[in-house]
C-alpha cells in the first residue's frame, strides 16, 4: 500500500553562494553569462519578464515544485527566504491558471526576495508592477490556483528545460533568465573577463568596416 504523500516537503539546510560571488555576477548581461557557460544555461525563450522595466536581478535560487494548478509550495517557500533570494517555481508548464498574483509577490518582496521565476502564468498585472519585484513567466491569466499540494521546497527541479537546484545563481534581464550551477559559479566568474574582451573586440569591428565574421569567406 502506498502512503499518502505529505502536503509539503522542505529540504534544509538551504545552501547559498557567497556574497562576493553574487556581486561578481550582478549586472552581467545574460548573453555574457551564457557564453561563459559554454553556450547554454538559459531557460525556455517563452519565460520572459512581465514588465521590461522590471527585469534585472541576480541572486540565489530558492526552488519550489508546485505542480500544476497549485501554489502551496510557493507559500511554503516564503518562510525560508533570505534577503536576495529568487523564488523559482515549477508548475510542470501548466498555463490553465496563475500560480501567483500581486499579494503573494508582495509577501515575497517583504521577505527579501529580489525576483520570481516560473514556467507557469501569473495574474494581477497592475498590482505586480506596483510591487516592483521582477517577475518572469510564460503568460497571464486571471484563473486562480488551488492551495492543496503536494508541493516541495528546496529540492532540485527542472524548469524551462534547465535543471535548477537551490543555491544556483539565477540571473535575469530583458533577454531572459540564465542559471549558473552552484559548482560552476567560480569558473563562470573566471571566464567573464575573456567573454567581455571578445565581445568588445567584435563590437569595435562591427563599428568599423568589417562585413562578416573573421575567417568566414564568401
Amino acid at each position: 500500500m502506498i502512503e499518502d504523500a505529505p502536503k509539503l516537503s522542505t529540504h534544509t539546510p538551504i545552501r547559498r553562494p557567497r556574497p562576493q560571488q553574487i556581486a561578481a555576477l550582478e549586472g552581467v548581461p545574460t548573453g555574457h553569462v551564457v557564453d561563459a557557460l559554454g553556450g547554454s544555461g538559459a531557460l525556455d525563450y517563452r519565460i520572459k519578464p512581465l514588465a521590461a522595466d522590471q527585469s534585472a536581478f541576480c541572486g540565489p535560487a530558492l526552488t519550489c515544485d508546485a505542480g500544476p494548478a497549485d501554489n502551496l509550495a510557493v507559500l511554503g517557500a516564503l518562510p525560508h527566504l533570505a534577503p536576495g533570494d529568487v523564488i523559482v517555481a515549477a508548475t510542470a508548464g501548466h498555463t490553465g491558471c496563475a500560480i501567483v498574483g500581486d499579494l503573494v509577490l508582495g509577501m515575497a518582496r517583504n521577505g527579501g526576495a529580489i525576483g520570481f521565476v516560473t514556467d507557469g502564468c501569473v495574474r494581477d498585472v497592475p498590482g505586480i508592477r506596483a510591487v516592483g519585484l521582477p517577475c518572469f513567466c510564460v503568460g497571464v491569466t486571471p484563473n486562480s490556483p488551488a492551495r492543496e499540494g503536494p508541493g516541495a521546497v528546496g529540492f532540485p527541479i527542472v524548469l524551462g528545460g534547465v535543471a535548477i537546484a537551490t543555491g544556483d545563481v539565477v540571473i535575469g534581464d530583458q533577454d531572459g533568465v540564465v542559471v549558473v550551477p552552484f559548482d560552476r559559479i567560480d569558473a563562470v566568474i573566471a571566464r567573464l573577463d575573456a567573454v567581455r574582451a571578445a565581445e568588445a573586440d567584435m563590437e569595435a569591428q562591427v563599428r568599423g568596416p568589417v562585413t562578416h565574421p573573421p575567417g568566414l569567406r564568401p
